[in-house]
């Protein structure tokens, strides 16, 4: 599996599994499982999506080493601040059943980041967590955290897409190293994406599906990407993306097809509210 060396010299393999809508009814572990079983050694759950337990289900019971598997949570609002943080940490590990996370995150920007980032911090120390991140955090409030920061972030976990590429983020991101992860990298099945015309163009060239062109386009960009699938066929297919490369012209065209716009603007201060309410993950 091809990896991606993150700014604490530990590496990430470069693409992952969402399991973000997935039921814990026996559907997110059977979906985990699936996973592995094509060859997926990253997981992608958070404390809001309510799977942990069929996450750490799936890992149990695949007989593979757990080094062998890269397991990502995230930090939910109403565990924000330092003393909650701890406790929705110590909450996560114990759902996965695991003795630590290789990457947890601030799940959202809002309340009190900088209490739970350090929270995040002493997990590192602790030995529960191997490298914390962030996700939906736009330059705005990356100003406000970074100063605070003991550890610099590893990741940044982002709508990206080639209709959406967020350049001036990335761009931002370098001096610190810290890596994107694309959360709706395939734009969630939208069919501006998957009818463009560009994209289907380059796939006939290839004799790869637009899925495979645009999860390979994050590859070769050096995002993240983390699709999600229920079909064993799509799991294989979004898979089967390192038996080729993207040209450079090829590169450039995508590139062009930048709109600048996405589904969901983290920086509307108001929609912190709305996701608490919308998301309540413990009494």
């Amino acid at each position: 599996m091809q990896t991606v060396k993150l700014n604490n010299g530990t590496e990430i393999p470069a693409i992952g599994f969402g399991v973000f809508l997935i039921p814990d009814d026996g559907t997110c572990e059977r979906a985990v499982s699936d996973a592995l079983e094509v060859g997926y050694r990253f997981i992608d759950t958070a404390a809001a999506y309510m799977n942990e337990v069929g996450v750490g289900k799936a890992i149990k019971s695949s007989g593979l080493k757990r080094e062998d598997i890269y397991v990502t949570s995230k930090l939910w609002l109403q565990d924000y601040g330092y003393e909650a943080a701890k406790k929705g940490i110590d909450t996560s590990l114990k759902n996965l059943n695991l003795d630590y996370i290789d990457l947890y995150l601030l799940h959202q920007p809002y309340f009190d980041t900088k209490g739970a980032w350090k929270a995040l911090e002493e997990g590192v120390n602790e030995g529960k967590i191997k490298s914390i991140g962030i996700s939906n955090h736009t330059i705005g409030f990356l100003e406000n955290l970074l100063p605070e920061m003991r550890i610099k972030p590893a990741i940044n976990q982002m709508e990206c897409n080639p209709l959406f590429q967020q350049k001036e983020l990335r761009e931002y991101m370098k001096p610190y190293d810290i890596k994107m992860q694309a959360w709706y990298p395939l734009g969630h099945g939208n069919k501006e994406l998957f009818e463009n015309e560009i994209l289907k163009s380059i796939g006939a060239k290839y004799n790869k599906t637009v899925s495979q062109i645009i999860l390979r386009w994050h590859v070769e960009e050096g995002i993240i990407p983390i699709p999600k699938s229920t079909s064993m066929n799509h799991l294989k297919e979004n898979f089967e993306i390192f038996d080729f490369s993207l040209d450079s012209d090829d590169m450039a065209k995508i590139r062009s097809i930048d709109t600048g716009r996405g589904t969901h603007n983290p920086d509307d201060l108001s929609f912190g509210e709305t996701l608490l309410k919308a998301y309540k993950i413990h009494d």
